[in-house]
């Protein structure tokens, strides 16, 4: 059986707010589930909201933000071009895909909620119940995302996002365009956040989700477990 095909997506967006300073991806959201998933044994393909290089937050690539994971994507040149001719979502036959996978990063709070061509992939993942994670800032994808029946993707859902204390902490809360978390409350997601920036994964049939940069590879293990259970079922079926 062929292997499940994993979609990736990246923030294209640079600013932080109007405070002058830079945002985008937060590598580690990225580069550990992605080399979780090639250790796994899968190829996720990369695609970003505008095309070409996803934004990346410079917090993201120093002092303690310098992770395992973050040294082996910055010693790999091989993905830094593959990063660099990220093909455009719009562009992308994602329906070909088995599963998506959104790391977060501040960037993903502008451009995520406001992409129409992420929007409706997503719901058309979620009718077709395909896996669907995301992590940290990336659950702002679901803002505007609804359910088969017109009910807002996350309701009545359990998930994990960047809290609100976690924004407090950071100091910005009134940069962002809204609180993730009071969002997604609003929209009926069921949130019991762990402690301020420790790991925390939520499974709720194929919508998975991880609280912060810490839950980034427990994330993409559960996503994992997921395709291979999946793949257990339909091997079992056919036999």
């Amino acid at each position: 059986m062929a292997q499940p095909r994993i979609l990736m997506i990246l923030t294209s967006h640079a600013d932080l707010g109007r405070t002058g300073e830079k945002t985008g991806l937060w590598v580690e959201e990225f580069a550990a589930p992605l080399y979780a998933f090639s250790d796994a044994g899968f190829s996720p393909a990369i695609a970003t909201i505008k095309g070409g290089a996803p934004a990346i937050d410079p917090r993201s690539i120093e002092g303690d933000a310098v992770t395992e994971a973050v040294k082996r994507y910055q010693d790999d040149k091989n993905l830094q071009d593959v990063l660099a001719q990220s093909p455009k979502l719009s562009n992308v036959a994602t329906l070909g895909y088995d599963a998506v996978f959104l790391p977060g990063g501040h960037g993903t709070m502008w451009d995520f909620p406001t992409s129409p061509e992420l929007t409706v992939m997503l719901e058309q993942f979620a009718l077709r119940d395909k896996p669907i994670a995301a992590v940290c800032h990336a659950p702002a994808a679901f803002a505007p995302v609804m359910d088969r029946n017109g009910a807002p993707l996350v309701k009545g859902r359990k998930v994990s996002c960047f809290s609100d204390e976690e924004e407090r902490a950071v100091g910005y809360e009134a940069v962002v365009p809204f609180l993730l978390e009071s969002k997604l409350r609003q929209l009926g997601a069921e949130i019991t956040p762990a402690a301020a920036f420790e790991p925390q994964v939520s499974v709720d049939g194929n919508l998975i989700t991880g609280q912060n940069p810490a839950s980034s590879l427990a994330t993409a293990q559960a996503m994992i477990d997921r395709l291979n259970a999946s793949a257990e079922d339909v091997e079992g079926k056919a036999a």
